[in-house]
């Protein structure tokens, strides 16, 4: 099972072999982390997914990392669900995002990965619900992957993330 840690910071800055982006269809780009993955990625990483996308939500894909630094070699894209409510199948989707993430790292032999908090910035999942989603699959979810780091944009979407680990450890 995989080792779980809990940390506020910038999830390019991780040292870890794959970080995850909560990306939109298009794997294009767009805004908060997956703006802020793409920046430092550099261009190649928008036409590196327009080449496999679209990906639908509860999927994840892979590309390169390109311009971010070693050890990160790979970026692995999961679409998360637009919040309407919890009434939709948004935690199942959601779920699907961090084990299909986890498949994706093991078919690249990932052995560190760094997760921010999917859907919990502008697709509006409630970061309490969307934090033991998280924590609850990644533990559930068969991988070799050894050390998931989860990378939260502020600090209370950590504590968040914190107390899912802790009720779950």
């Amino acid at each position: 099972m995989a080792v779980i840690e809990t940390v506020l910071g910038d999830i390019t800055r991780e040292d870890v072999d794959a970080i995850v982006t909560a990306a939109n269809e298009s794997l294009l780009g767009g805004g908060g982390v997956d703006g802020a993955v793409h920046r430092a990625a550099g261009p190649r990483l928008a036409q590196a997914g327009g080449a496999i996308g679209p990906c639908e939500p509860g999927d994840a894909m892979a590309t390169p990392a390109f311009d971010l630094d070693p050890p990160v070699r790979h970026i692995i894209h999961a679409v998360g669900p637009v919040w309407e409510g919890g009434d939709h199948g948004e935690a199942d989707v959601l779920a699907s995002c961090y084990r299909r993430s986890l498949q994706v790292a093991d078919e690249l032999g990932a052995r560190s990965v760094a997760f921010p908090a999917i859907a919990t910035g502008v697709y509006g999942f409630p970061a309490d619900q969307a934090a033991r989603i998280a924590v609850a699959t990644i533990r559930s979810t068969p991988t070799n992957v050894q050390r998931v780091r989860l990378v939260a944009f502020n600090e209370d979407t950590r504590k968040h993330l914190q107390a899912a680990v802790t009720a779950t450890g």
